[in-house]
């Protein structure tokens, strides 16, 4: 019991992601002011902001909400950032303790902060909140069906495993899935369902900071809104570690072999940054023209050419 809850805690949970994370939000928002000629924040920035939060800031409830809902909301999609960094990450650290079926498992918690942002913006009462989480739905109903083709077509590669370290361990063994054609082809639907997960450019659409002021988020203040933005520090070091085990063969913590496994996550992240500055923001039905048809047809490549060995 002590060791599950120092998993769910401290390592490689709540308190390990959190931190990781937000040095990750920092190296996304550098490498943003270097793209826009700017200094950027102070590494610790993003810590200050979560701290400003979540001690200083007063927390205000909107008056026509469900409170007792619009409370929970944030708490819940912290718990599932958690719960899926900890299924994620152990067989990252080599640390084998899941379970047949755990990537399916996975898939499912990561949709839990996407739902719960939802859920608590139709409880704010906030009339562009509920058009934020209108279009949340839609764009959930885009990448979610994308995301899970993903899923099946990385357990199709791993010879139909659903175990998460089995996978990392058949390309440590042998060579990294990204290495083909068709993992090239699912290393880019997934990028870009990262990218929708963490309602970044062109997919921040439910926001839209100058059109909805946030959006889904406009009524969080406080201690409940620094729930979101760690839940989103968790999301930022979990996707792209997710896709890293998936496609590139995991972590090494041997050796040479820790760098690299740093630089790979970095590498992600690099991308994902520089895909959000260089374009607009979609409409929510390109945006949905775009999963439904032009990633989904991707990943259905990939498919076919995982069944002919490429």
């Amino acid at each position: 019991m002590a060791e599950t809850l120092f998993y769910f805690f401290i390592y490689p949970g709540l308190l390990f992601a959190g931190v990781v994370g937000g040095l990750l939000s920092w190296f996304d928002r550098k490498i943003t002011a270097q793209v826009q000629f700017r200094k950027g924040p102070p590494l610790l920035q993003p810590f200050y902001d979560f701290l400003k939060l979540l001690l200083v800031k007063e927390t205000i409830l909107p008056a026509r909400g469900a409170k007792m809902t619009f409370l929970i909301a944030p708490v819940l999609g912290l718990f599932g950032a958690t719960i899926s960094a900890t299924f994620i990450l152990l067989p990252l650290f080599n640390i084998n303790i899941g379970f047949e079926g755990d990537v399916i498992v996975i898939f499912y918690l990561l949709t839990i902060p996407s739902l719960t942002y939802i859920i608590g913006a139709l409880a704010s009462g906030n009339p562009l909140a509920s058009v934020g989480a209108s279009r949340e739905i839609k764009l959930i109903v885009s990448y979610e069906l994308t995301f899970l083709l993903l899923f099946a077509a990385i357990i199709l590669k791993a010879d139909q495993s659903m175990k998460m370290s089995e996978i990392i361990q058949m390309q440590q063994a042998g060579a990294p899935f990204i290495g083909s054609i068709s993992g090239v082809l699912l290393f880019i639907v997934g990028v870009f369902c990262i990218q929708a997960k963490l309602g970044l450019v062109p997919f921040d659409i439910a926001e839209a900071e100058t059109e909805l002021a946030e959006g889904a988020f406009i009524e969080y203040s406080g201690t409940v809104y620094a729930l979101v933005k760690f839940t989103k520090y968790i999301m930022l070091f979990i996707l792209p570690a997710l896709l890293v085990g998936f496609l590139m063969s995991g972590f090494n913590w041997e050796g040479i072999g820790i760098l690299w496994s740093i630089l790979k996550l970095l590498a992600v992240v690099l991308l994902i940054t520089l895909i959000r500055n260089t374009n607009p923001r979609l409409k929510i039905k390109q945006a949905m023209r775009f999963f439904l048809i032009g990633m989904n047809a991707l990943v259905i490549i990939a498919i076919v050419l995982i069944y002919l060995g490429l």
